[in-house]
């Protein structure tokens, strides 16, 4: 079948032509092709101002972000196209991981799906759709994804910011009975995690190297892991021998959640939580005149969107350098991002602005970012949000 044309304006496919995968509403030749004469979700042939063919693409005519490429050829996006990207994906998940089915599945534009995220807890899946496109491919999703798989369950966790966008409906369900709490295993840590009732899939893969690194560090060690969600940097490091490990989230059920795990892995007795806002704890913990040897700062974004980037940075500097004043002479700090919007190089702008202001020498021993079932889309710098700073901090002589 052919396609409905959505042509663009002259000299607006050359991001395209690179690479990219978006098309904003601004430029589409809305005169040829009025945006309002598509529906929300709809398969579209994108063509240049010439009428050459750029590919097949969903388009929201709703969203700032119109359009997103699903292929470079002129055909409809149907099942088995579906099935030889999720096929692809999975390939590549296998080859990298080894110790077990637990990773990113999907991850979006990386993987040519934009607006489908999908988790793997070894027989179950949860499955994230964030545009009108993915939601009118659903049923051919689910498809795929079964027969590709012998999975036991899917969950469908619906609830993100980005639907609403999209236009669409807020909803979590489950294609079967599922626990509350799926198993994991990272870096050789048992994890429960709440899928259902838990921030977006329950689990953050996304840190799984950055942590592995840390966990080489802990042994004997105090460890402070603020922003600690269930546990996935605190309950690993006491897993991997650190002498203590005090966990703080805003969150009391994710508190709770922290000593599940810990239990799960026989590190109970080393683990405390305290529950209260990130800042307040830490300015608390100093007047208190704590210390550690290891403080992990992995706090959510700051900067979800382009125009919270001063009180974001701000937020930033202020954490970065409350983490330097709870660490020991020569402590390990880690310093992570998930702000899209955040630069690697102005992080470690604001860690040397800290550093300065503390009198403190920081050593930058490695750089960490999205593991590999996070692949970087090389022209879509949006892929690319996990920035992971590993430093020893040291007081002046």
């Amino acid at each position: 079948m052919s396609l409905a044309p959505l042509i663009l304006k002259p000299k607006q496919d050359k991001r395209l032509r690179q690479g990219h995968i978006w098309i904003y509403s601004n430029e589409v030749d809305t005169k040829a092709t009025p945006l309002k004469g598509f529906e929300a979700g709809q398969q579209v042939e994108v063509k240049t101002s010439q009428g050459k063919s750029l590919g097949v693409a969903h388009i929201n005519p709703n969203n700032l972000i119109c359009g997103r490429l699903l292929s470079r050829s002129s055909k409809l996006f149907g099942r088995g196209n579906m099935m030889k990207r999720i096929e692809s994906a999975l390939a590549l998940r296998e080859a990298c991981f080894t110790d077990g089915p637990y990773y990113r599945l999907i991850y979006g534009e990386s993987d040519g799906l934009p607006g489908l995220v999908v988790d793997r807890f070894g027989d179950y899946l949860v499955v994230q759709i964030s545009t009108a496109g993915m939601e009118k491919m659903k049923s051919q999703i689910q498809g795929a994804l079964t027969r590709i798989l012998d999975v036991k369950g899917i969950v469908w966790k619906n609830d993100g910011k980005m639907r609403s966008l999209e236009g669409l409906d807020e909803y979590v369900e489950c294609a079967d009975d599922i626990p509350h709490m799926l198993p994991l295993m990272e870096n050789g840590t048992r994890f429960e995690a709440p899928v259902i009732e838990g921030q977006k899939t329950g689990w953050f893969y996304d840190h799984r190297l950055n942590r592995q690194r840390v966990n080489q560090l802990v042994k004997g060690k105090r460890v402070l892991d603020i922003c600690s969600y269930i546990g996935g940097w605190g309950v690993q490091a006491a897993h991997h021998g650190a002498a203590e490990v005090v966990c703080v989230d805003a969150s009391q059920q994710a508190l709770d959640w922290v000593k599940h795990n810990a239990e799960l892995n026989g590190v109970a007795e080393k683990v405390s939580t305290i529950k209260g806002d990130a800042f307040k704890v830490m300015e608390q913990l100093q007047e208190q005149q704590e210390q550690f040897d290891v403080v992990i700062l992995d706090p959510p974004a700051f900067i979800p969107k382009r125009k919270d980037i001063g009180p974001g940075e701000r937020a930033y500097g202020k954490m970065n350098q409350l983490g330097m004043r709870l660490l020991k002479h020569e402590g390990f700090l880690v310093s992570a991002s998930c702000s899209m919007h955040l630069d690697e190089t102005r992080l470690v702008s604001l860690l040397n602005q800290a550093g300065r202001h503390l009198d403190r020498q920081v050593q930058i021993i490695e750089r960490g970012s999205q593991g590999p079932d996070h692949p970087v889309h090389p022209a879509i710098p949006e892929t690319r949000y996990i920035k992971s700073l590993l430093c020893r901090v040291s007081y002046r002589s």
